[in-house]
């Protein structure tokens, strides 16, 4: 059971790992570059819908895991949240790696 506690609180972080890049992305780099913010802007959107993706992942896997170990088994974080959350992932750091190429 703490495991699992300790798994959902590692959610958590990642949430909050990925609301804060969409501040210091979508609000601070955006201020200190100059120029355009709009791709900051976007860039940040992009972490901060991240963030609340993983929110929800979290509260749902949590009651899933509660619900698995009540019964005694055991259950695999499903496919969809691996292959959409990497593909998020995936694609919020070819954006950042083409903006700070782009803009550099």
């Amino acid at each position: 059971m703490l495991a699992a506690e300790r798994t959902w609180l590692a959610w958590w972080r990642t949430g909050i790992a990925s609301a804060a890049a969409a501040v210091a992305v979508g609000g601070v780099v955006a201020h200190l570059a100059g120029g355009s913010k709009t791709p900051y802007v976007v860039l940040g959107a992009g972490y901060a819908v991240l963030a609340a993706a993983v929110f929800i992942g979290a509260a749902l896997r949590q009651r899933e895991v509660e619900r698995a170990l009540e019964r005694g088994g055991y259950v695999g974080v499903r496919g969809f949240w691996v292959i959409a959350l990497t593909a998020a992932g995936l694609l919020l750091a070819l954006g950042t790696l083409v903006v700070v190429i782009v803009r550099s």
